[in-house]
C-alpha cells in the first residue's frame, strides 16, 4: 500500500467538511503500521469518496513483485450502496460485479433467462458460442483485471478461495458496522423444508444440542451427494433442476464448513441450534462471534484493510465480534460538518412500544403523527415502524382517523417499488416504512421530517440474543439499538445544507440514550444534548390531510409470515435468500 498518494487520490475537484484531515489521519494510521483503520464518519460525510482515495492506494502491477496482492477491492453489505457508487460519475473507476442471478443470457431465446439458468449452466458440455460477451462473464473478467473492484459483501465472502478473485493489496468496506452480524447470517445454516432440496429423504430428528445436529448434518450430506450424482448423470437440466443443483452445492459446502468447524476443539465458533417444533421440523444452526469465519472470507483477502460507518461504536468490542487484535487497528473520527440545528431530534414520546405495552401506545402514537402532519403540512415524512405488524396496525389507525390519502406504505414484495413511487410523487405523502433505517438517501425535499417508532433492540428470542444476554453482555444490546437510531437519523439530512427533523415517540429510545452514551459519537451526543418537546398543534385530522393527493397503491397486499416476538418478515425463499445474490459465483 502507498499511503502516501492518498489525497492526491481523492477523485472530487475539492474537499468539502473534514474529508482533507480525515484523509490525512487515516494515511498517518497506515504509516503508523496499522493494517486495520475503522473509519467512522458520519453520515453525508462523502464515504464513498474517502473509500475511493483509500482503494486508490494499493499497489499496481508494476509497483510489486507479488501478483497475489495488488490492487483494491470496495465492498459494501448494500446493494443500494453498490447502485449509488455504480451511478456516481466520480467513482466511474469502481468496476462493478454482481452475482450471475442479475444477469441476463443474450442467446437468442433466452433473453429473459437470468445467467444462473441459461444453457450452459443447463446442458451438459454447453459450448456457448457468445461466452466472450456474456453480460456476467464480461463484468467479471473486467472487475478482475482493474485496479478497483466493486462488489456486495455477499459476493466477496462467497467468492473466497476464488482463481478469479484472489488476494489484493487493500480491502475497503462500506458500511461496516454490522460486518459481525452479516458473517454470522452468511455462516448461519438453515435446515428447513424451502432450503433442503432432500427434505422428504431426510427429515432431521429431534435435536438436543450440538452433537445431535452433527449427526444429522452428516447424514444429510450423503443424502445430498446421491442427488447431486443423479443430477450430474443428466445431459440436460430443467431450469428447477439447475436452481435445485446449485443449492445443493451450497447445502454441502455450508454443512461442509459446520462439520468441520463444530469438530475442531481450538475454533473460537459457539453454535447455537434452534429447532422449536421437534422431530421432523425445521433446524437452524447458528455461529456466535463467527471470527473463524471472517478470517477465511475477508482477513485473508487483503494486506490492509479500511473500514468505514457512522456507527462503529466501540472499538474494543468491533475488534472482538471481527476476530481482530484492537493493537493491529485504528481508530479515526471524521466529525460532523452539518450545523447541528439542520439535524435536531425531538422527544414527542408517548410511551413504552414493548410488545406488553403497544395496544396503549400505538394508537397515541398516531393521534402524534397527525400532529407532525400538521406540523408538516407541505412536505413528506416517514415513519419508521420497525415490523410489518406495526406498520400495519399504524396505517389501519390513521386511514380511521382521516388522514388515510396522506398515507403511503408497502408489503415484502413491494418494498423498493413503492419507496420509488412515493420517492418521485411531488405530494406531502407520509411514507410508513419497515427496515429502512439504512441505506435510504432521502436528500432535500424527497423527505423533511420522520418519525422512529420503536427502539430498536434485538429480538430477544433469537438464540444468539438470548445467550448474549445469558452472558450478560448488555452493553451489546443497548449499542445495537443505538446504532440502528443513529443510522435512522441519518436518512433526511444528507448535505451541509440539508435540513430535517427527527421524532422520537417510544419512551424507551430515551433509555437507550441513557445507556449507551459512553459508546455514542461526539457529534451525535451533540443531538441528544440538544433535544427539545415541541409544541405540537392541536389534533385536526382535517388539517393535517389538507393538500393530500389520492391515495396510491404501489404493490400487491400481504406482508408475508411475521414472528410475534418483533413482527419483522421471517419467511424466505430460495430467490429472496440473503446469499441469493451470489449463487454460482464460478
Amino acid at each position: 500500500m502507498k499511503p502516501a498518494r492518498m489525497l492526491s487520490e481523492f477523485p472530487a475537484p475539492s474537499f468539502r467538511g473534514a474529508q482533507e484531515q480525515a484523509l490525512e489521519d487515516i494515511r498517518d494510521a497506515f504509516d503508523a503500521g496499522n493494517d486495520v483503520v475503522l473509519v467512522r464518519a458520519p453520515t453525508g460525510s462523502g464515504k464513498s469518496l474517502l473509500a475511493r482515495a483509500i482503494a486508490g492506494c494499493a499497489t499496481t502491477p508494476g509497483e510489486t513483485d507479488h501478483i497475489e496482492s495488488f490492487g483494491a477491492y470496495y465492498t459494501t453489505p448494500q446493494v443500494s450502496q453498490l447502485d449509488d457508487v455504480a451511478s456516481d460519475d466520480l467513482l466511474d473507476d469502481f468496476s462493478i460485479i454482481r452475482g450471475k442471478g442479475n444477469y441476463d443470457c443474450i442467446l437468442p431465446g433466452e433473453t429473459d433467462t437470468p445467467v444462473t439458468e441459461a444453457p450452459c449452466a443447463r446442458e451438459t458440455g454447453f459450448d456457448c458460442p457468445v461466452k466472450h460477451r456474456c453480460p456476467y462473464f464480461s463484468d467479471r473478467a473486467i472487475a478482475s483485471n482493474r485496479n478497483i473492484a466493486a462488489m456486495t459483501l455477499a459476493y466477496f465472502m462467497q467468492t473466497a478461495g476464488s482463481d478469479v478473485f484472489g488476494k489484493r493489496d487493500v480491502v475497503v468496506i462500506d458500511e461496516a458496522h454490522g460486518l459481525a452480524e452479516w458473517a454470522e447470517m452468511y455462516a448461519t445454516i438453515d435446515l428447513s423444508p424451502h432450503r433442503v432440496p432432500v427434505w422428504d429423504s431426510c427429515e432431521p430428528p429431534a435435536v438436543d444440542g450440538l452433537t445431535d445436529v452433527e449427526g444429522y448434518a452428516e447424514r444429510l450430506l450423503r443424502v445430498c451427494g446421491r442427488r447431486q450424482e443423479e443430477l450430474r448423470a443428466e445431459t440436460e437440466l430443467t431450469r428447477r433442476e439447475v436452481a435445485e443443483r446449485d443449492r445443493l452445492s451450497e447445502l454441502v459446502r455450508e454443512l461442509q464448513w459446520f462439520i468441520e468447524d463444530a469438530s475442531d476443539p481450538e475454533s473460537p465458533t459457539t453454535w447455537v441450534i434452534d429447532q422449536p417444533d421437534g422431530a421432523g421440523s425445521a433446524i437452524t444452526v447458528k455461529p456466535m462471534d463467527p471470527a473463524r469465519y471472517l478470517h477465511h472470507t475477508v482477513w485473508d483477502r487483503g494486506n490492509k484493510f479500511a473500514l468505514l460507518s457512522a456507527t462503529i461504536l466501540n472499538k474494543e468490542a468491533f475488534c472482538a465480534s471481527a476476530g481482530l487484535a484492537p493493537d493491529n487497528v485504528a481508530l479515526v473520527d471524521v466529525p460532523h460538518t452539518f450545523p447541528l440545528e439542520h439535524r435536531p431530534l425531538y422527544d414527542v414520546t408517548c410511551g413504552k412500544m414493548t410488545y406488553d405495552h403497544r395496544d396503549e401506545t400505538l394508537p397515541e402514537i398516531a393521534r402524534t403523527i397527525v400532529r407532525l402532519m400538521q406540523r408538516h403540512p407541505g412536505e413528506k415524512g416517514l415513519i419508521h415502524a420497525h415490523s410489518y405488524a406495526i406498520a400495519d396496525e399504524l396505517v389501519t389507525l390513521l386511514d380511521e382517523m382521516g388522514v388515510g390519502s396522506r398515507v403511503r406504505t408497502h408489503d415484502a414484495d413491494s418494498r423498493d417499488q413503492a419507496l420509488l413511487g412515493w420517492k418521485s410523487e411531488d405530494s406531502n405523502a407520509v411514507f410508513v416504512s419497515v427496515k429502512m433505517e439504512e441505506a435510504l438517501d432521502l436528500n432535500g425535499d424527497l423527505c423533511r421530517w420522520q418519525v422512529v417508532c420503536k427502539a430498536p433492540y434485538p429480538n430477544t428470542r433469537d438464540s444468539r440474543v438470548a445467550r448474549r444476554l445469558e452472558d450478560d453482555q448488555w452493553a451489546w444490546y443497548f449499542r445495537t439499538a443505538l446504532r440502528t437510531v443513529i443510522q435512522a437519523a441519518g436518512r433526511v439530512v444528507r448535505a451541509p445544507d440539508d435540513y430535517g427533523a427527527t421524532y422520537l415517540v417510544d419512551s424507551s429510545l430515551l433509555d437507550v440514550f441513557d445507556r449507551a452514551r459512553t459508546d455514542t459519537p461526539a457529534w451525535f451526543r451533540e443531538q441528544i444534548d440538544a433535544m427539545e418537546q415541541p409544541t405540537l398543534p392541536a389534533f385536526d385530522p382535517g388539517a393535517a390531510n389538507a393538500g393530500a393527493a389520492p391515495t396510491r397503491s404501489y404493490g400487491s397486499g400481504g406482508s408475508g409470515e411475521t414472528n410475534e416476538s418483533d413482527d419483522t418478515t421471517r419467511s424466505q425463499s430460495l430467490s429472496d435468500h440473503p446469499l441469493g445474490d451470489v449463487w454460482g459465483t464460478d
